[in-house]
């Protein structure tokens, strides 16, 4: 370890990269969406300068309370409202361009899964499945449709129930007819609004990860609405839609992977596992070419970096000399940050890398609730 300003261990924040910059192209992009419930002294903006950007076999849960704008967001990004403020494309589609039957015809694109099953009560739930593809795949021949509509409810465990008209179903059996309906003509993006709010465990649970094949095996974007604390396992990131406004946008694994990683730094020694969470969603990604300088020995220290991938160099004195050469999993920079005294070293990047940076404030933040931490529990083993 290097004294002072530059402590190396296994705190590296390895998160990906965000997935643009990998070179993906997105099913869905939103820019300062904004939208409007009601006319003149009775027009409320429900929406607030939305911008998102999810990508082909994502599986993006969107979690806030009741009103703040979910299944409006979700009915946009579905055709089944016209956007009036801001930019919406989906699948490649200016969808802020698009007149009414433009929207019907992309709609035959998406897979739809809501609460309200709408089930036609006259069909069996073959014949309410297989109505789907009559629609969205006309070329498709009738034993096509049906042979397709068959290992659908299979998938969703009513294989069983074929014949069955709604009637003869469960509120969970009807819920999984939908949710066949909706997967049943493989779309390339799904949405679906509290899925599993009607299935017990073991049902919520085969649903889910039919999800995740339909997402991992045939590419398919998955965006859910849902309140589930149950299914939350699944979700390669999640936003929070506070009041109209993204509160946050998170990549769900990644996040936890950082939050261990930060945990096994000895400068986030007591810190706790929620706060850890919330530390890993404020760290920001920079990415330095060879022989750039990230940190000028004297200098004032406003950052805590975590090297993803590279090497950077550590050099000390005038003339400078290198004592040490960090790398993968190293971190430096927290000693300015706890003593206010200024950078002990410079650090030049060895090679392009990658580093991970958290701010004064936020790192600051984390070490003031580790000490409200321990004080809390000294005085708690006090008063036993």
């Amino acid at each position: 370890m290097v004294m002072g300003d530059i402590p190396t261990g296994p705190g590296a924040h390895r998160a990906t990269k965000p997935r643009a910059e990998l070179g993906e192209s997105s099913t869905v992009t939103i820019r300062h969406l904004q939208h409007y419930f009601g006319e003149a002294e009775l027009r409320k903006q429900v929406l607030f300068d939305i911008d998102l950007e999810i990508f082909g076999s994502e599986i993006l849960i969107m979690t806030g309370p009741s009103g703040s704008g979910k299944t409006t967001l979700l009915t946009l990004i579905g055709a089944l409202r016209q956007v009036q403020e801001g930019q919406l494309w989906v699948m490649g589609s200016a969808l802020h361009q698009f007149n009414d039957p433009q929207r019907v015809a992309l709609r035959q694109k998406i897979g739809f899964i809501f609460q309200s099953h709408n089930l036609f009560e006259s069909l069996t739930a073959l014949q309410n499945v297989r109505m789907a593809l009559e629609l969205v795949e006309p070329q498709m021949t009738g034993s096509a449709r049906s042979a397709r509509a068959k290992e659908m409810l299979a998938a969703v465990g009513l294989a069983d129930r074929a014949n069955h008209l709604p009637r003869q179903l469960s509120g969970g059996q009807k819920q999984r007819v939908a949710i066949a309906r909706g997967l049943v003509h493989r779309p390339p993006l799904v949405l679906a609004d509290e899925p599993t709010a009607a299935l017990d465990e073991k049902s919520g649970r085969l649903i889910v990860e039919l999800l995740r094949r339909q997402a991992k095996e045939s590419g398919a974007t998955i965006l859910m609405v849902t309140h589930d604390n149950r299914i939350l396992d699944v979700a390669d990131r999640m936003i929070n839609l506070v009041d109209g406004r993204i509160r946050s946008d998170v990549l769900v694994q990644e996040s936890t992977r950082i939050a261990r990683l930060l945990a096994q730094c000895s400068v986030f020694e007591g810190v706790t596992p929620r706060t850890l969470a919330n530390v890993a969603d404020q760290v920001q990604v920079q990415t330095v070419s060879e022989g750039e300088t990230i940190i000028e020995e004297g200098a004032t220290g406003d950052r805590f970096y975590l090297i993803r991938d590279g090497a950077v160099r550590i050099l000390q004195g005038n003339p400078p000399v290198m004592v040490a050469v960090l790398g993968p999993g190293d971190f430096f920079g927290d000693r300015a940050l706890l003593t206010g005294q200024p950078r002990n070293a410079t650090v030049v990047a060895e090679q392009a890398t990658t580093v991970y940076c958290l701010s004064k404030q936020d790192f600051q933040k984390a070490m003031n609730e580790r000490a409200t931490l321990e004080a809390e529990v000294r005085s708690s083993l006090f008063d036993r």
